[in-house]
């Protein structure tokens, strides 16, 4: 039975989405399936100056070019669920992120006086679902104590004989679409999976919107949510960006991993700072890389754990949320004065 602060479903994000007071929700793009993809907005955006994109500032041997930050400005943060639609997790996480900016508790009626007392400080970018099309090829509404093997037909689908697809074979074609027999959740309904899209000609109008919005709102902090299988929490290290980004990136691993260990949330705190590759095959160039060649901020991807029946540590669903509301407190107090 499917938990009633479990809210994950396309519905639940309209419904959400025409409730809104202290927040504004707007269709950020529609899906490859013309789905709408929506983003919530808290806080107005701000005039950081902007004479260049982020390289040609770079170029210019001055950041300030594409955005003149002081103290002043407000840190812009975006958290992006389901950019794997089938990965419910991160879905269930901004949306009572959501509520609880709105009235001060998630939808288990938990109280969250931190974010919502210091929201104002932030503009926050709130994308409950990247991938609708994905979240709506999902024929179920949780995966707490799903198989293994329903676990990977779900995610990756099977190929035209019906054999599992599973990862990361489902990578080795790409698009998928016409390669595979059921279309697994990973992709849009083109068969695209926007985490090893093609960044500098994108194929889905997903990974456009989303590489736009971070360009023009000159993020700050990006955060791609994901499920991990029956992991611990953790980030998957980011390559091809600065070694600088990589120690920040660390910094806020270790942050996380202190504020998850205090309330009994297993973790995995994986060295963010790693070297990109000498040899074949090289590390990829993914989504989340791509946004912080956009925006020049801190982009990282978020592995939930998904309280499977299969091998590993098994969450519970309450232990999942409290995992990813204790991310977004994380995030805001990375910018504690």
């Amino acid at each position: 039975m499917v938990a009633p602060y479990w809210r994950s479903t396309l519905s639940d994000i309209d419904e959400a989405m025409s409730s809104l007071k202290r927040g504004r929700a707007s269709a950020l793009a529609r899906s490859a399936g013309g789905r709408n993809i929506y983003l919530v907005e808290y806080g107005e955006k701000e005039d950081f100056g902007r004479k260049a994109n982020y390289s040609s500032a770079c170029g210019a041997r001055d950041a300030g070019h594409y955005a003149r930050k002081g103290p002043e400005n407000k840190p812009v943060l975006l958290i992006v669920g389901g950019t794997h639609g089938g990965e419910l997790e991160g879905i269930v996480g901004v949306m009572n992120l959501i509520r609880a900016l709105e009235t001060g508790a998630d939808y288990r009626g938990r109280t969250y006086t931190y974010l919502h007392e210091h929201a104002d400080r932030f503009r926050l970018l709130l994308i409950p679902c990247l991938n609708p099309d994905g979240r709506a090829r999902l024929g179920i509404d949780w995966l707490i104590d799903a198989p293994e093997d329903k676990f990977v037909y779900w995610m990756q689908g099977t190929w035209k004989d019906g054999t599992l697809c599973g990862w990361p074979d489902c990578k080795a074609v790409h698009p998928i679409k016409e390669a595979s027999g059921f279309l697994g959740t990973y992709f849009n309904d083109d068969g695209v999976n926007f985490m090893h899209d093609n960044f500098f000609a994108p194929m889905a109008r997903e990974t456009s919107a989303l590489l736009a919005l971070a360009d023009r709102e000159a993020v700050d902090f990006h955060m791609s949510l994901h499920g991990g299988a029956n992991n611990p929490v953790h980030y998957p290290p980011i390559y091809y960006v600065p070694e600088w980004i990589k120690r920040k990136h660390q910094e806020f691993n270790l942050r996380l991993e202190a504020a998850c260990l205090a309330q009994g949330i297993p973790y995995s705190a994986i060295d963010q700072v790693v070297t990109d590759g000498a040899n074949p095959p090289f590390p990829s160039f993914n989504l989340v890389s791509a946004v912080h060649h956009a925006s020049g901020g801190l982009s990282m991807t978020y592995e939930s754990n998904m309280g499977l029946d299969a091998p590993g540590v098994k969450f519970a669903p309450e232990q999942i949320l409290d995992s990813h509301m204790i991310l977004f407190e994380e995030m805001f107090r990375f910018y504690d004065a």
